[in-house]
């Protein structure tokens, strides 16, 4: 897979990513050796140092486990209870608003990177499909939050190029142009992560400290796949109501 260098998301982490998605969609079972450090090296023209940290992220995360002269394998998939969300979804900006704070978004970066196998499925997009992210920090009475970052697909969504998504609610201004807007009973993963030395700088976290990871696809009203959405949040600051 060819990374996206220079871009919003740290090597590793896009390493990282798309091991875990690998993973999650069976084309590395639990039990399985994954490829040595030399081989991820190779496949993703990057640096051993860079490989090894996604492993080493990986393991500490729960997805692998190193052993000493066999390799790198892939643990038991982790537990998932299903629990079923309301049949709507409440945005940040939302969220902020019904507590009485006032919600911010920097923008940290827009960009054009290529799908993953696994966005392409959910997303019916071709090979050599590209998505549009948006990379913001979303804040409440200027306290960081969460790390937002949103993946459209090209096509479609272009405008996000061009857009001012400063201190706006992202879903709204999608709204106003394209007439869509999420469905709110979509596919929700969520588990907790360590925050890496980039997620704890813009958070002002301490490096480590427990963050949320959210994952969604969303669909919209129709029912038609829509954008994924990852987002880092502060523990200690966020509660989920299910």
């Amino acid at each position: 897979m060819k990374l996206e260098e220079g871009g919003l998301t740290p090597l590793y982490q896009q390493v990282m990513e798309d091991l875990k998605d690998d993973i999650e969609r069976g084309k590395y079972p639990a039990g399985c050796r994954i490829p040595s450090e030399a081989e991820l090296s190779q496949m993703y023209s990057v640096s051993r140092i860079t490989v090894r940290r996604a492993v080493s992220e990986l393991a500490a995360e729960g997805y692998l486990s190193k052993k000493q002269g066999k390799g790198t394998f892939v643990n038991r998939r982790k537990l998932i209870r299903k629990i079923c969300q309301k049949s709507e979804i409440q945005s940040f900006t939302e969220t902020c608003a019904e507590d009485g704070r006032v919600a911010g978004a920097k923008v940290l970066g827009v960009e054009v990177v290529k799908a993953r196998e696994g966005e392409r499925e959910f997303l019916g997009l071709g090979e050599g499909a590209e998505l549009v992210h948006v990379k913001r920090l979303r804040t409440a009475d200027d306290v960081p939050i969460m790390l937002e970052n949103n993946f459209y697909p090209l096509e479609g969504f272009e405008f996000l190029l061009e857009a001012d998504l400063s201190d706006t609610s992202i879903f709204d201004y999608v709204q106003k142009r394209t007439g869509r807007v999420p469905r709110g009973d979509d596919l929700c993963t969520l588990e907790v992560v360590r925050a890496s030395p980039e997620e704890a700088s813009a958070l002002k976290v301490a490096v480590g400290e427990p963050l949320f990871y959210e994952k969604i696809d969303f669909t919209d009203q129709d029912g038609r796949p829509f954008l994924i959405g990852k987002q880092y949040i502060v523990c200690s600051l966020y509660v989920f109501n299910i």
